[in-house]
């Protein structure tokens, strides 16, 4: 993708984030969002064919970054050196859902919700799958792998909204913290786990 190409998808994402943080999912048409975005129908279809796949994009955009392999430093945080760690992994997601809180607030609020928490919940299925269930660190290793999948990307999910009810108070370090706490095995890491 050249660079004029991706100022055009750039300038779509935030047109579609500034939509939604004044209107619910179901009413933004691609009429609003070409006309926020200042780009031509044509334009909006080269790279979208609905508003659906623009939310999926929007969510590949965020989850596929935290996982890629070639990680660089940003401006907000640096896990360049994190190769696989899945504390660093967790952290890392959550530092992008503050720095997109805006959008993320937006898509958890309006009837996005469900088709945006469906897209979540298949990055985190494979991330968890990838990261998390390896070794013997997890509890109850005797259920169904798709069982545990489950019941972690749920915690997750529930913990993010928890999270922005909380106005995002806490850091990504202290929440990813939390998150683990409620995953380790054996005691003696769970007794390190201490609410702040």
């Amino acid at each position: 993708m050249d660079r004029r190409q991706k100022r055009t998808k750039d300038a779509i994402f935030a047109a579609f984030g500034a939509l939604l943080a004044k209107r619910s999912f179901a009413q933004i048409t691609v009429q609003d969002i070409i006309d926020e975005a200042n780009v031509g129908r044509s334009t909006f279809y080269t790279h979208f064919e609905t508003k659906d796949d623009l939310l999926k994009e929007m969510c590949t955009n965020l989850f596929e970054h935290v996982v890629s392999e070639t990680l660089n430093a940003e401006l907000s945080h640096d896990f360049s050196s994190a190769e696989g760690n899945a504390e660093a992994i967790i952290t890392h997601i959550l530092y992008h859902l503050r720095d997109e809180k805006k959008n993320i607030i937006a898509m958890l609020t309006y009837e996005s919700n469900e088709l945006f928490l469906r897209y979540f919940r298949e990055y985190l299925s494979v991330m968890i799958r990838e990261y998390l269930l390896t070794g013997d660190t997890l509890l109850h290793q005797n259920v169904p792998e798709s069982f545990l999948v489950n019941h972690i990307s749920s915690a997750f999910v529930g913990m993010v909204q928890w999270w922005i009810s909380c106005n995002l108070e806490q850091t990504p370090e202290e929440l990813a913290g939390y998150f683990f706490c409620m995953l380790w095995s054996t005691p003696a890491k769970t007794s390190n786990c201490n609410a702040k």
